[in-house]
């Protein structure tokens, strides 16, 4: 597959111009013009480079990029190490930061509802419809307790998670929203969940969960963000008739 081909089919799949984001989507870093194998995964760091490099592929899709808002313009350090490699291979780097989160097919916060069971799903930001939503809300099969509910999500995600369990109420109605969005919380009270999932958690979001009433739960950034570069090369592989892998780079955040 040659490379505009190839950014043409991710634009297409992505719509990236749809979305006011913090760094650029799309094409990062240009490589060699033909690409026979693809990898995708989380953050394009300098591990996942390493393991790009050994598994022979010719471009990289990540959903945490690179030239992010108020960084340092300075190519030097951790910065010059992974362009150079990036460049002295020859392979190309794509980057979807939102996109990849909204995105109902292939991305972090569908795919995550999916593993739950999620069904009727909605906009967790109400003044966006559901394919431009970075939240969805939904509902379970049937009412499941708290401690049922933190096995369910441990077993999704791979991983133990932090969860505050703020009462014995039953789970049934369902909000999340994967990486760092401790803050859509409000969001969150205002769908009337009966939890919120996300990647991380801040200070205040614990008194919030308890004095509000709702259970938390902060199911690691990076765990949360695994489903949708994973479910992306599944598409890939299977739709565009070239080779593509996800890698994980385990990362406990």
């Amino acid at each position: 597959m040659n490379i505009k081909e190839l950014e043409s089919k991710l634009t297409a799949l992505f719509q990236p111009k749809s979305f006011k984001d913090y760094a650029p989507n799309g094409l990062q870093v240009e490589g060699k013009a033909e690409i026979k194998k693809i990898v995708t995964g989380v953050t394009a760091s300098m591990a996942l480079i390493d393991e790009a490099i050994e598994r022979s592929a010719d471009a990289i899709i990540v959903h945490h990029g690179y030239f992010w808002k108020g960084e340092a313009p300075e190519i030097v350090g951790m910065k010059y190490r992974r362009l150079s490699a990036l460049i002295k291979q020859d392979i190309n780097l794509f980057g979807y930061h939102l996109p990849m989160d909204a995105h109902l097919l292939v991305g972090n916060n569908a795919n995550l509802a999916r593993g739950l069971g999620l069904q009727a799903l909605r906009s967790l930001e109400v003044e966006k419809t559901l394919e431009e939503s970075i939240g969805i809300v939904g509902t379970l099969e049937k009412p499941v307790s708290p401690k049922e509910f933190q096995t369910i999500i441990e077993k999704v995600v791979g991983r133990e998670v932090l969860f505050e369990c703020v009462s014995d109420d039953g789970i049934l109605n369902v909000a999340l929203c994967t990486g760092g969005a401790q803050g859509y919380i409000s969001k969150a009270l205002a769908a009337k969940a009966d939890v919120f999932i996300t990647g991380e958690v801040s200070e205040q979001t614990i008194h919030i969960a308890r004095e509000e009433g709702m259970h938390f739960c902060a199911a690691g950034h990076h765990a949360t963000e695994c489903f949708g570069p994973r479910a992306l090369a599944n598409y890939i592989a299977d739709n565009w008739g070239i080779e593509c892998e996800f890698i994980d780079v385990p990362n406990p955040a």
